[in-house]
């Protein structure tokens, strides 16, 4: 049994799938296939079994996900002592982030950081927010960066707002005409983004609780390609504000007010297991985190 079997194992647990646990794990879907065709072959068993649901772990794979949880842990602990007994090592810390945090947000915060510590060396994994979550929750990651988690068994630090919020090319939208009704923006051409996702059931439910049903032009997996394609003036969408402050800046995009419908509100958390304090890397990384969102715009507020 190795650890990278062991990791490959617990990730398609985790996603239910091969696809979503190769990209997790940064390698292709045929590398996980054979890291768990080689463990299930070192155990003469079946680790998975196929139901209508889709991929589900087997009762081996059950017996087996609490050690391998305890196994990635020892590892992580063993990685760290290591790390903070170097004498040129400031430490280490491993960030689990959503893909919107990692794109547009830890870019520069990293940057600010390791001008400032530069011998802490960073490990950053993306993911969904539950991906995140349990990342944490199995000690492979010190601090998680997500959008409104809470959980019993970790802490839970709200750093500021980051709403979903509606976007359009600039240029298509006068200064006059940036308010509208949700039926009016139901019948625009409308761009959805990674479906499954808690943005894309937010979106849905604001359309859903109204009785409408969006006319959408477009569904595409990222919120970076959701965005280009608005700035090319294919549709609106609702984005997070993290990811277009830059262009309402730079005015190349606007933001275009709901008018009765409710701001579909989150917010940017860090959480950390409660039972573990945060190491001095760690805490220094969440001070960059503050700095760096308290000199950034903050988001439009609503007019009445």
């Amino acid at each position: 049994m190795e650890i990278p079997q062991v990791e490959a194992f617990l990730a398609v647990g985790t996603f239910g799938g091969f696809r979503r646990a190769a990209a997790a794990l940064r390698l292709t879907q045929p590398a996980v296939s054979a890291r768990i065709r080689a463990l299930e072959d070192s155990l003469g068993v079946r680790l998975f079994e196929r139901g209508k649901p889709g991929l589900a772990l087997s009762a081996a794979g059950r017996a087996l996900r609490p050690h391998a949880e305890q196994v990635l842990h020892a590892v992580a602990l063993a990685r760290q002592a290591v790390h903070d007994l170097r004498a040129t090592s400031g430490g280490a810390i491993q960030i689990a982030a959503v893909l919107s945090i990692c794109t547009y947000l830890l870019p520069d915060v990293l940057k600010r950081f390791q001008t400032a510590h530069p011998h802490v060396m960073i490990t950053v994994r993306s993911g969904h927010s539950k991906e995140v979550l349990e990342m944490v929750l199995r000690g492979e990651a010190e601090i998680g960066l997500a959008r409104s988690l809470n959980h019993p068994e970790v802490e839970t630090v709200s750093l500021r707002d980051d709403p979903l919020i509606l976007v359009g090319q600039a240029k298509a939208w006068p200064t006059s005409t940036r308010r509208a009704r949700l039926d009016q923006v139901a019948d625009r051409p409308l761009i959805f983004f990674d479906r499954g996702s808690s943005d894309w059931t937010l979106t849905q439910g604001l359309f859903r609780r109204a009785g409408l049903v969006p006319n959408v032009a477009l569904e595409v997996e990222t919120i970076e390609t959701a965005k280009r394609m608005v700035e090319r003036g294919i549709g609106l969408a609702f984005l997070p504000y993290l990811a277009v402050s830059r262009e309402l800046r730079r005015k190349s995009l606007v933001a275009v007010e709901v008018v009765d419908a409710e701001p579909i509100s989150r917010s940017l958390d860090v959480i950390h297991p409660r039972p573990r304090p945060l190491s001095s890397a760690a805490r220094a990384l969440l001070h960059a985190l503050r700095s760096a969102l308290s000199e950034a715009g903050k988001p439009p507020r609503r007019r009445r």
